[in-house]
């Protein structure tokens, strides 16, 4: 996501930290570097460490070990009331005796600004929210969209140096959550407040991010642009966990400037590949190809493979492959009605979209105590 706006907040810094419970660690030892501005994701599965991390960030958890900075302020010890981090939760955690406006200016009353401030800060933000007029009203009597813009409102409100949001968007239906996430890009590219955004949803994170960051077992896989992420991952699991992807097994047979010489059971060849640096003899390995770079031909030096299922999705068809390994594989093509089932085919790639990736097995998970 590009940057627009005046870039506010400060950096984040976490470094070696790590979090915890008796014997089952929550999160490894960590180094994670959030920018001034920018709009960082935490994305993975339940139990990943990703809402681990949000927490000690804040100050609600308190790290085993490591540091962790805001600015040039030493934070690690400090309680979350004196952070100066905004915070939105999936449940939005509102007042629900308290009106729209008081609701807004609960931080700023805790702080104990002026009362004239207050009232100026609040209608600012109400209005940067379209929230006009909302003033007087109980939460209680507001859409879910709304009650999500006064959380978010009584977050930004404070002028945070770091904006903390964890899975926002959880309790919104599927439409009304894809307008509130371009709601939320418009915000930040206005404003530029640092932001630690938790989500289990891909599509969430490519739209809002800057950079993701890809968790699991507790690690962070990859740190990176969404491009990275989807053209380069580094293992098997990025590369499944970002987009639709065919992993298939093979045999690392040798590397070289970033080439791999691969056995493919599956295709029953070698072929010479890009290859992460993870991905070195002897060690597991599969082979991404996501379906987009699948080519198809009536002949041809492909391999050879049969169509098992067309499903027609308008402008673009999902066709299911069985090769003659008998592996199957997808592929997504520009709608072609001539395509049938059991019509055989040979399957090609895009030259340079293709890549060997190390499986790096991800260390088991506890999910009620890892994302708690």
């Amino acid at each position: 996501m590009s940057q627009t706006g005046p870039r506010s907040g400060q950096p984040l810094r976490l470094t070696r930290v790590s979090k915890a419970y008796g014997g089952f660690k929550a999160l490894e030892p960590t180094d994670l570097v959030v920018n001034a501005g920018e709009f960082l994701t935490l994305l993975g599965p339940s139990g990943s460490g990703k809402t681990t991390l949000l927490n000690l960030t804040a100050g609600y958890v308190e790290p085993t070990g490591g540091e962790i900075r805001i600015g040039e302020r030493d934070v690690t010890r400090l309680p979350a009331r004196h952070r100066n981090i905004g915070m939105v939760f999936q449940n939005y955690a509102l007042f629900p005796h308290m009106s729209v406006g008081e609701n807004v200016a609960y931080g700023l009353n805790v702080r104990r600004l002026p009362k004239t401030d207050i009232a100026r800060k609040v209608a600012g933000i109400l209005s940067l929210m379209r929230l006009d007029g909302f003033a007087e009203r109980p939460v209680q009597q507001l859409s879910g969209g709304q009650q999500q813009r006064v959380a978010l409102a009584r977050a930004l409100v404070i002028e945070p140096d770091v904006l903390l949001m964890d899975e926002p968007l959880g309790a919104l239906d599927k439409q009304l959550r894809r307008s509130v996430q371009l709601e939320l890009r418009r915000l930040h590219q206005r404003l530029g407040r640092t932001t630690i955004y938790v989500t289990h949803d891909q599509e969430e994170a490519l739209v809002l991010s800057d950079r993701v960051a890809v968790m699991d077992g507790g690690r962070i896989q990859q740190l990176g642009t969404v491009d990275d992420l989807y053209d380069r991952p580094v293992n098997a699991f990025v590369a499944g966990f970002i987009g639709e992807s065919n992993l298939l097994p093979v045999r690392v047979l040798s590397t070289a400037g970033g080439q791999a010489l691969v056995d493919v059971e599956a295709f029953r060849r070698t072929i010479s590949v890009e290859t992460a640096p993870g991905a070195v003899p002897g060690e597991p390995a599969s082979l991404l190809i996501r379906p987009e770079h699948i080519e198809l031909a009536g002949d041809g030096d492909g391999v050879p493979a049969e169509i098992v299922e067309v499903i027609y999705l308008g402008e673009l068809t999902q066709i299911t492959l069985r090769l003659e390994s008998g592996q199957a594989i997808a592929a997504r093509q520009i709608t072609d009605r001539a395509l049938q089932t059991g019509a055989r085919v040979r399957v090609s790639w895009k030259s340079g979209h293709v890549r060997a990736v190390p499986h790096f097995p991800s260390k088991p998970t506890k999910t009620e105590k890892a994302d708690a």
